[in-house]
């Protein structure tokens, strides 16, 4: 992304979640029903027996029937839910922008406990990418998610990042604080417990590696500083994925790494031509899939060696972490298209749309291309108030954002229209 910004002058365990995968043929069927929320929906839904979890923008987690889309129960905090939640014991974990986290029991939607941090926040800075007014604060446009919690059912922990720059472990039970790791920048990706072991990424640009029981530190390894941008917003956005005694993640610097588990040395690294890298990875077959954002990209990349195996592109900026089902991978792209990819072949295969991608794209797209300058043509693109209104018109697309969820023959996926799908794959 930073590559494109500066181009136009401005530009663990997770969950315990109960859930078929199916193989189907890599296509999508009918619409079985689309819940419509008052806000963007971010956050990644999860299925959980009967029900799919997931946060809105309109300030509200969400439990829904999956048979029928209709609300079990909802929870309404006091900010935008932009994380994705774990379940476990009988409560649904979840962060919001209210600088909380909230156990609920996921049955009732009743809350539990919540957990106050030090605030949550955007990243930002004055003069964002050198954008005019420069002395003006502009928050991050592309800081969509926040950290989701991943649970440890040993030690009775549950672990999440805040914006005020600390790693937090707190008991199950009541939410009671057992440690905090402090880092040098907001912390918006998803802790991933490995052996005792939690790793996670933070915007002062250091994939850490800390002791689950303790909170102490064990290594930490630092991405690359660009020379002119580094102290502007150059962090981890992607969170890491634990496979074969390595971890597994892409940062704004340009870079998807490969580092091992216990000592944090480097492995190998793979050049995305300087695009961020913002989705967390998936592994199916020793292949390692993750998606880029300049370059529009799903790539396909040998894990034992970095060495790409395929890459194939979309028609935006790819933030959707891909999901692999039998023999196809589905992704979301920021033009409001929900893909599906065959393993074997990387072409693809089906592409369902949004409303809104159907009503607008002519409008918008550069020949079914995301494309910044033509989208805001006549306007100043040294401004940030010109990247602001180009997200704005971008978002009228219905952008897939979060990760699907798949259970039963069925596909689940919020968009940034504020709909929650699902839509029989076939």
């Amino acid at each position: 992304m930073k590559k494109l910004l500066i181009a136009f002058l401005f530009i663990g365990i997770h969950s315990l979640c109960i859930c078929q995968h199916t193989s189907g043929s890599g296509r999508f069927g009918n619409t079985l029903w689309k819940f419509q929320t008052g806000g963007k929906i971010f956050s990644s839904p999860l299925l959980y027996r009967n029900l799919i979890l997931f946060g809105s923008e309109d300030n509200t987690f969400y439990a829904l029937d999956t048979g029928t889309g209709k609300p079990a129960w909802k929870f309404n905090t006091h900010a935008p839910v932009h994380g994705s939640p774990a379940v476990y014991g009988g409560k649904v974990f979840f962060a919001s922008y209210d600088g909380n986290l909230y156990a609920v029991d996921v049955r009732s939607g009743r809350l539990q406990w919540k957990f106050q941090t030090r605030g949550e926040k955007k990243v930002g800075a004055k003069g964002l990418w050198g954008m005019k007014p420069i002395t003006e604060y502009m928050n991050d446009p592309f800081d969509f998610f926040l950290s989701s919690p991943a649970v440890d059912s040993i030690n009775e922990l549950v672990y999440f990042g805040s914006g005020d720059g600390n790693l937090y472990a707190l008991h199950l039970t009541d939410g009671r604080q057992q440690w905090q790791f402090p880092t040098g920048g907001i912390i918006h990706t998803n802790p991933i417990l490995f052996q005792n072991t939690l790793y996670f990424g933070s915007w002062d640009r250091y994939l850490y590696a800390v002791d689950s029981r303790t909170g102490k530190e064990k290594w930490k390894f630092q991405t690359r500083a660009d020379s002119a941008y580094h102290h502007l917003l150059e962090g981890i956005q992607a969170s890491p994925l634990v496979f074969d005694n390595h971890i597994f993640f892409g940062a704004r610097d340009g870079y998807f790494y490969a580092l091992d588990a216990v000592t944090g040395q480097l492995t190998w690294k793979y050049s995305a031509n300087n695009s961020w890298i913002l989705t967390t990875a998936t592994v199916a077959d020793n292949v390692i899939y993750t998606g880029t954002s300049d370059t529009y990209l799903l790539l396909a990349l040998d894990a034992a060696t970095g060495k790409e195996k395929f890459r194939t592109a979309a028609n935006g900026y790819v933030y959707s972490s891909p999901v692999v089902a039998g023999n196809t991978i589905y992704f979301g792209d920021f033009t409001g298209q929900l893909l599906a990819l065959d393993i074997a072949s990387g072409t693809i295969t089906d592409r369902f749309q949004t409303p809104g991608r159907q009503k607008n794209a002519a409008s918008i797209l550069n020949n079914g291309k995301l494309d910044f300058a033509y989208m805001t043509q006549g306007m100043d693109l040294a401004n940030y108030a010109t990247t602001v209104a180009g997200m704005n018109r971008l978002y009228t697309l219905g952008p897939i954002l979060s990760k699907p969820a798949i259970g039963n023959g069925v596909i689940y996926f919020g968009s940034a229209d504020g709909s929650l799908y699902a839509v029989r794959l076939i």
